[in-house]
């Protein structure tokens, strides 16, 4: 199995009930770290290093950061940098230098494999990307507790040597995130479950047989902000490719139905056909009872030239536009939802215990994301006449320029 090469500093997590002599040796190893945190926040045991706090702003606005940080990185840009990395990591905590490091992984191993039968496995990507993937396994192991181990695989996964530790560890579930996820899923042995998580979407061949959650947040969410946002509309449309986006349209088509909404989607696979969808629609909305939906896809919501014509046409007929991408809010569109990191890690952990349960029996295929945050662009809320006054209706808010 090829291990990367720890970082100076790196994060894994301790499970207190290890024993003494391991938590003494421990702390013994890294106090010339751990005493210079002592008063930066944790989450589940585990300590995020505050130097990366554009992104946790962006992704996490429950922590507590400096009043005066600005958020600088879109939200996209993290799920682009997720979605393109080809490896998987384990959880790291902070120790003091490489050889340590690795030392006391193995040892933490060590002592895990009596703790529990969930693996977790999750994309190496540096800060402050990284920090992601560090709330979502502490909702983990804020679920499952003791259950939760970790594995450090490398670029190059020998998928021989996984499924030996994993059956050393007698891991019954694996929680892979990412879309490496999948592909090391597709290798482990059939007898082990397995849990997909932080993916945007994959191909309907390759999630069959597991439950995958995607990032794309639930339409009937997303409907329903739009609801209490804009009470008059009744129609929404959407442009999407099918290759992408046939599953949420699904999804859409009947979060609309239920909630009083008339849904029109345009297939487009190509971005001539997508620009000429925009045009059909913003030519035709009525701007008093339509909205414009701009899920995750990039043939159809391409940002070069897509999303400046609606932008812009939107704005000029005051027509509402939402969408499934953080970035989008900085921009100018009226809102987005985008994953609470935490409660997500509390739901994937929350499969994994079903398939440990006495049933066993977890649905297969793709999910929306439920478990979510919401943004506004003030200044476009007030341009369409939105009541901005209730502050705690929203997570995270762009001021008006």
């Amino acid at each position: 199995m090829a291990v990367l090469t720890p970082p100076p500093s790196i994060m894994f997590p301790v499970h207190i009930r290890a024993g003494a002599v391991l938590l003494a040796i421990l702390l013994l190893m890294t106090a010339p770290a751990w005493a210079t945190l002592k008063n930066r926040n944790s989450l589940s045991g585990e300590i995020l290093q505050q130097n990366y706090v554009r992104v946790t702003r962006a992704v996490a606005p429950s922590l507590l950061l400096p009043a005066s940080t600005s958020l600088e990185t879109d939200y996209a840009e993290v799920m682009r940098a997720i979605e393109a990395v080809p490896d998987v990591i384990v959880v790291p905590i902070l120790v003091a230098g490489p050889v340590i490091a690795a030392a006391t992984r193995n040892l933490a191993n060590q002592f895990a494999q009596a703790d529990g039968n969930i693996a977790v496995i999750y994309p190496d990507i540096g800060e402050p990307y990284r920090s992601v993937f560090t709330q979502i396994v502490g909702g983990i192991k804020g679920r499952a507790g003791g259950r939760v181990t970790n594995f450090a695989v490398g670029a190059n996964v020998d998928t021989g040597e996984l499924n030996n530790s994993l059956r050393r560890q007698d891991t019954r579930v694996v929680i892979a995130l990412g879309r490496q996820g999948v592909k090391v899923a597709a290798a482990l042995d059939s007898n082990i479950r397995v849990v997909v998580g932080a993916v945007l979407t994959a191909p309907e061949n390759e999630v069959r047989d597991h439950p995958v959650n995607s990032l794309s947040p639930d339409p009937a969410l997303l409907f329903s902000r739009l609801k209490s946002m804009k009470p008059g509309v009744r129609r929404v449309y959407a442009v999407y490719d099918p290759r992408q986006n046939a599953w949420m349209m699904r999804l859409a088509k009947e979060a609309a139905r239920v909630q009083g909404l008339e849904f029109t989607a345009f297939e487009a696979q190509d971005l001539r056909s997508a620009m000429l969808a925009y045009q059909k629609i913003l030519a035709t909305a009525d701007s008093s009872q339509d909205a414009l939906w701009l899920p995750h896809d990039s043939t159809t919501v391409e940002e070069g030239s897509v999303l400046p014509l609606v932008l812009e046409e939107s704005w000029s007929r005051n027509l509402a536009v939402f969408s499934s991408n953080f970035g989008h809010v900085r921009r100018g569109v009226l809102f987005s939802l985008y994953p609470n990191n935490v409660e997500l890690g509390r739901h994937l952990a929350g499969s994994a215990l079903g398939f440990l349960s006495s049933a066993g029996n977890e649905p297969s295929g793709m999910f929306p994301l439920r478990e979510v945050l919401m943004a506004i662009n003030l200044r476009t809320a007030r341009h369409l006449g939105i009541d901005t006054s209730r502050p705690h209706s929203f997570d995270m808010a762009f001021p008006a320029h």
